[in-house]
């Protein structure tokens, strides 16, 4: 009835409009599932105001049905087995086609588990308004944004309404969840398929740093690299200056000291904190130039060029084809097998660090000097540059 008396809502908008209304309240959606529920609710690298949490929790309730609770449940368990059984949204578990076309059925498969909801959903608000309203009315909300998105627009709104509930599915199941499980680049390895893909950063709100944030999983800031742009932190920034917003964690950065000559505790430590960007390091400027160097000196196709990817990448993470050539790699050529062999025993010392401290200055002054003795000249100079590092600013 309303419809039919007023075909364009109360409030009737040129074709742009309706297109630029659709666009502000989606990204609104997306502002706070990147701020509200993933930098501040689940890793709390950021502290949002009460009144920008509460503003948030009730926008998504209204617009998406989305329940904090289980949102926050189904994402950290994501973190705790990525890319392993009991992750609930893996394209390396259930195949990229279905996380794409099924992750929203994925999500709400995992939120309905009580023992996820009961372990991972820990923390977060427990008020009167969440226990009476928004978890035990999610669906109300939704209705309610909808009638009112059809009362204001009129019969334009069931485009806009269609966009708006496909918007989460698609970009967070289907793009972040699947695609950047599996196509993009990857800034730092780990044992995940996480990848950074482009160019959804103005859609998604950062989320599409999905490797970085793997890597970096309690830092409010997503982006990393300098040319990198994660747009949820213009807004953290812009509510930071408003008093709104507090940043708790970010990602660090290595701090180099270059007039340092002695390995210590210091740079034990600074390692330690940093040590995704010195395994990043590693694979530039020691696994690269192996490779290289070798297929210079080697018959053509000798050396493939996924070596690097190979010798770099999570073992587990590695189909069974690639773990044969890396197999035949290791054992054609000793100098790969060096290289592989140090990295691990670098990332063995850092990691007793908490431990023993002085045991791990030692492991690391040994495997220095074992480093610099090699033969390999990217291997020594790496083991040289690792003196310059300092937690001063890390």
């Amino acid at each position: 009835m309303l419809s039919t008396l007023f075909p364009y809502g109360l409030v009737p908008l040129p074709l742009w409009g309706y297109a630029l209304v659709s666009f502000a309240l989606i990204e609104m959606m997306f502002l706070g599932i990147t701020l509200y529920l993933h930098r501040d609710q689940a890793h709390g690298g950021l502290v949002l105001h009460p009144i920008l949490r509460h503003l948030f929790r009730f926008w998504l309730w209204f617009s998406s049905g989305t329940v904090t609770r289980e949102w926050v449940a189904v994402h950290r368990r994501h973190h705790a087995c990525a890319d392993r059984p009991g992750d609930p949204h893996s394209p390396v578990i259930y195949g990229l086609k279905k996380v794409v076309l099924e992750g929203y059925e994925l999500y709400v498969a995992a939120a309905r588990d009580p023992d996820i909801l009961e372990y991972y959903g820990r923390g977060t608000p427990d008020d009167w308004l969440e226990r009476n309203l928004y978890s035990r009315w999610p669906a109300s909300g939704l209705v309610i944004f909808i009638v009112a998105e059809l009362a204001l627009f009129g019969v334009p709104a069931i485009v806009m309404v269609a966009a708006h509930l496909a918007a989460q599915p698609f970009f967070a199941g289907g793009v972040i969840n699947g695609i950047g499980h599996r196509l993009g680049y990857r800034s730092f390895e780990m044992p995940s398929t996480a990848t950074n893909i482009v160019p959804w950063g103005l859609l998604v709100g950062g989320e599409e740093l999905h490797n970085n944030h793997h890597a970096f999983p309690r830092s409010a800031r997503f982006s990393v690299q300098f040319w990198e742009i994660d747009i949820g932190w213009l807004w953290i920034r812009l509510f930071c200056a408003l008093h709104l917003a507090k940043v708790r964690r970010v990602a660090p950065h290595p701090h180099l000291t270059r007039a340092r000559r002695n390995l210590d505790a210091d740079t034990v430590r600074a390692l330690f904190t940093n040590r995704m960007h010195v395994l990043r390091d590693y694979a530039r400027r020691v696994v690269r130039p192996v490779c290289r160097e070798l297929a210079r000196r080697e018959p053509s196709g000798a050396i493939p060029r996924i070596a690097p990817m190979l010798l770099t990448r999570d073992h587990a993470l590695l189909a069974e084809e690639a773990r044969r050539a890396l197999s035949d790699l290791l054992a054609r050529y000793e100098v790969l097998r060096a290289v592989v062999e140090f990295r691990n025993s670098l990332q063995q010392g850092w990691s007793g660090t908490a431990a023993n401290q002085t045991a791990a200055v030692q492991h690391l002054r040994e495997w220095s000097v074992r480093a610099e003795a090699s033969g390999i000249c990217a291997l020594r100079e790496f083991a040289l540059g690792l003196r310059a590092y300092s937690s001063a600013h890390a």
